[in-house]
């Protein structure tokens, strides 16, 4: 696959920068502890069981206390989620519903949404979660790398970098129900005049999906004067958009052109160690499980310079440390996860194959200095501050709630 360069022209630099364009940015989630994410469901539950059969210092040390969190914590409940605020040491309850989220670039997973279990939650993304929201995850820099510089998501992002760099999450809506969109003030209306029509937010992210790129300044994003060159990497954006949110905008699910689709043509094994890719038969190897046509964009596509296919499949299959609860987990393969991969090759396989396109949008255009002058940045203070969306009461510590 080949990826945008890196390299920027003499001026780049007075390019805007996706920062000063989306002004609200939170920073990674910190789960603190590993047991309370997994790729099913499932396990979740049976590990809540497992640390509720346990008391005093066992459920401690099967909790992995942290400086942020221990089992005498005093912790509020996440906004929109209904799970129980008494100490974690006293909490007798039942498993709270798992919710999905994205651990790392195109892996959903699921969440135990607890307050009391994550070390850094960001509450101010759980307020406006839901609905018509998409987060926008910022890719750390990394020189040289292929692939896109900025993913975007329907479920709730931790927003880890593969490389380990740290990335910024940037809602798209600064309030529920797709309300206040998250851009610099006057940013929609300029476009608007610049391109003769009423640019909304989903037309702003379409094409910041297909023209962003890295810098070590952070993401870049041109603006082009000519509004055929917008429309067209408008066009692109919104395809590529819809292919990374698995069609959660337009509603129909992403397929391969021309009727192919990857099968699986040997069962996966029940405990497969290895992810090989055979290039003449385009096959995904799983041991003895075989999965075709597997298209070599599907293969290749990275983000910061990791490959995607390997870091999901070492997801589900690293080896814990016995007796701790992220041993818990299936005792075989689940079918789900063979669904879920098959999804994930037609995913990549689409955006492998546009990646190429994007680097027709991603030339120098407006920079800061027309920004400047048409009072759009640099962005007023407020706008980098999560909106006040506290219309409602949430519970916190103890049972108390919260004064507002």
């Amino acid at each position: 696959m080949r990826g945008v360069t890196d390299s920027l022209g003499a001026d780049d630099d007075d390019l805007p920068l996706l920062d000063e364009l989306m002004p609200w940015s939170v920073a990674p989630l910190r789960f603190g502890r590993s047991w309370i994410a997994a790729p099913d469901a499932r396990t979740l539950r049976s590990r809540w069981d497992r640390v509720m059969a346990a008391e005093g210092a066992e459920r401690e040390a099967l909790f992995r206390p942290s400086r942020a969190r221990t089992a005498a914590s005093a912790v509020a409940a996440l906004p929109g989620q209904r799970t129980g605020t008494v100490r974690w040491s006293r909490e007798s309850g039942p498993c709270p519903e798992p919710v999905r989220v994205a651990r790392g670039p195109f892996d959903e997973q699921w969440l135990l949404p607890d307050h009391r279990l994550i070390d850094t939650a960001r509450p101010e993304l759980w307020r406006v979660l839901g609905g018509p929201q998409l987060f926008v995850v910022e890719q750390g820099y990394v020189p040289g790398a292929a692939g896109p510089a900025l993913l975007v998501t329907a479920v709730l992002p931790e927003g880890r970098s593969p490389a380990g760099r740290p990335g910024r999450i940037r809602p798209l809506f600064r309030r529920p129900g797709g309300r206040e969109p998250n851009l610099a003030p006057g940013l929609l209306d300029h476009l608007g005049e610049r391109y003769g029509h009423e640019v909304d937010a989903l037309e702003w992210l379409a094409w910041t999906v297909a023209a962003a790129r890295p810098s070590p300044a952070g993401c870049r994003v041109p603006l082009p004067g000519d509004p055929e060159v917008w429309a067209a990497g408008v066009a692109l954006g919104r395809e590529l958009t819809d292919v990374q949110v698995r069609g959660a905008v337009s509603g129909t699910k992403p397929r391969l052109s021309g009727g192919r689709r990857p099968y699986v043509r040997a069962a996966v094994p029940a405990r497969p160690v290895a992810m090989t890719y055979d290039a003449g038969d385009e096959a995904l190897c799983l041991d003895g499980g075989r999965i075709s046509p597997v298209p070599e964009e599907a293969w290749e596509f990275r983000v910061g310079g990791a490959r995607v296919l390997e870091q999901w499949f070492a997801h589900r299959t690293a080896p814990a440390e016995p007796g701790s609860l992220e041993a818990i987990g299936p005792v075989a393969w689940p079918q789900e996860w063979t669904s879920e991969l098959l999804d994930l090759i037609t995913v990549l396989a689409l955006l492998g194959a546009r990646e190429p396109d994007r680097a027709a949008f991603t030339a120098g255009a407006a920079g800061r200095e027309e920004l400047r002058a048409a009072g759009v940045l640099p962005p007023p203070p407020g706008a980098r501050r999560p909106a006040s969306v506290l219309d409602h009461q949430e519970e916190g510590p103890e049972g108390q709630f919260m004064l507002l």
